[in-house]
C-alpha cells in the first residue's frame, strides 16, 4: 500500500514499507510470546488448535518473507535480474500471507467466542456481539487492504504542475 498510496519518492516508500513490516514482525512475535506466556500461566496447553498452528506457521513464513525482502530488495543483495523476477512473487506471497493472517484472526475470534460461551456467557449476549462485531470489522478491513493493494497505482507525472 505504501508504494501505491503515498506521494513520495520510491526510496522513501521503500523505507516506509520496510519499517512497517519490521514493526509487524516484531508485534507478531510479541503476540505469540504473550500467548505462550498466558497459556503457561493459566495451565492451558500450547499449540492445541488450528489457530495456534496457523499462527506459528504464518509468523514464520512472514519472517522468511521479511528476511528475503530485506536481503534482495532493501540491502541490494540481489542483482537487478533477481529483483525483477522476484518482485511479482514477493508481492503475491505477501498478499497470500496477509489473507492467511486475516483468516487466522477470524479463527482466533471464533476460538475466543467458544471459550466465552463454554464459560457461561449468553450466545447472543454483549460479549458475543462484541467478539463477532470485531471479527467482522477485521475481515472487512482485510478486504479493503487487499483491494487497495490490488488497485491500479496512480500515474506519477513529474510535469503535472508545470505551466503549459
Amino acid at each position: 500500500m505504501s508504494y501505491k498510496s503515498l506521494p513520495l519518492k520510491r526510496e522513501v516508500k521503500k523505507t516506509i514499507h520496510l519499517v512497517l513490516h519490521t514493526v509487524a514482525v516484531i508485534l507478531g512475535s510479541v503476540g505469540i510470546a504473550a500467548a505462550f506466556k498466558n497459556h503457561n500461566e493459566s495451565n492451558i496447553p500450547n499449540l492445541y488448535s488450528l489457530h495456534s498452528w496457523l499462527g506459528i506457521s504464518i509468523i514464520s513464513l512472514y519472517g522468511i518473507q521479511w528476511i528475503y525482502g530485506f536481503t534482495v530488495f532493501f540491502s541490494r543483495g540481489g542483482s537487478t535480474a533477481i529483483r525483477s523476477k522476484s518482485l511479482p512473487w514477493h508481492v503475491l506471497f505477501g498478499i497470500l500471507l496477509y489473507i492467511l493472517a486475516v483468516g487466522n484472526a477470524a479463527l482466533g475470534f471464533l476460538e475466543k467466542l467458544t471459550f466465552l460461551q463454554s464459560s457461561g456467557i449468553a450466545k447472543r449476549g454483549p460479549e458475543a456481539l462484541l467478539v463477532n462485531f470485531t471479527a467482522v470489522i477485521t475481515i472487512l478491513y482485510g478486504v479493503f487492504v487487499i483491494l487497495s493493494v490490488l488497485s491500479q497505482a496512480p500515474v506519477e507525472d513529474d510535469d503535472s504542475y508545470s505551466a503549459k
